[in-house]
């Protein structure tokens, strides 16, 4: 699979944006985790070849937007993504959670319909590769603390305050 790179500078470090000839979002990615990205890519997609090309601008406005402060703004950027019929449910799932809100892995579970299957649920959301568009961050443990998130626990936690969410304090 061919797909283009590109990164764009946030509060929050340099993002990595892989997107397609179609002007899809395939992965977001913080730079300092390429790795991780790149594994998942390899997962969703098999051999991937990326090359350098300006992310859409429908999708780098969007961003932009969005860390000044419009909330909404992701939720128009296209993305397509590999991965299992459940994990996109998953996914789907996420774009669901507005800005300023936060779900247990037991409630996203309950909501696409599959009330017993938490864990599935919290690898599907691990395994998530368009990280803060598709918002796995919104994701918090049961007693609203902060879990695991792939580009870090400070940088959920920023996300999370700057769209207003509440959890547990005492978290990084």
């Amino acid at each position: 699979m061919k797909l283009q790179l590109d990164t764009l500078m946030s509060p929050l470090g340099t993002i990595l944006l892989v997107h397609d000839d179609e002007a899809h979002l395939r992965a977001l990615d913080f730079a300092d985790h390429e790795e991780r990205m790149q594994r998942l890519l390899r997962l969703h997609y098999g051999k991937v070849s990326l090359r350098p090309a300006p992310a859409p601008s429908r999708t780098s406005e969007a961003l932009a937007r969005y860390f000044d402060g419009d909330h909404l703004a992701l939720a128009n950027i296209p993305v397509q993504t590999g991965g299992t019929a459940f994990q996109r449910q998953v996914w789907a799932g996420l774009r669901t959670i507005r800005p300023g809100q936060t779900l247990s892995y037991g409630g996203l579970a309950a909501q696409i319909g599959s009330a017993g299957a938490m864990r599935a649920v919290g690898r599907a959301n691990g395994a998530n590769p368009v990280a803060i568009v598709v918002p796995c961050h919104r994701v918090i443990g049961a007693n609203g603390t902060l879990t695991g998130f792939g580009g870090g626990l400070p940088r959920k936690q920023w996300l999370l305050q700057h769209e207003g969410a509440s959890f547990a304090k005492g978290t990084p």
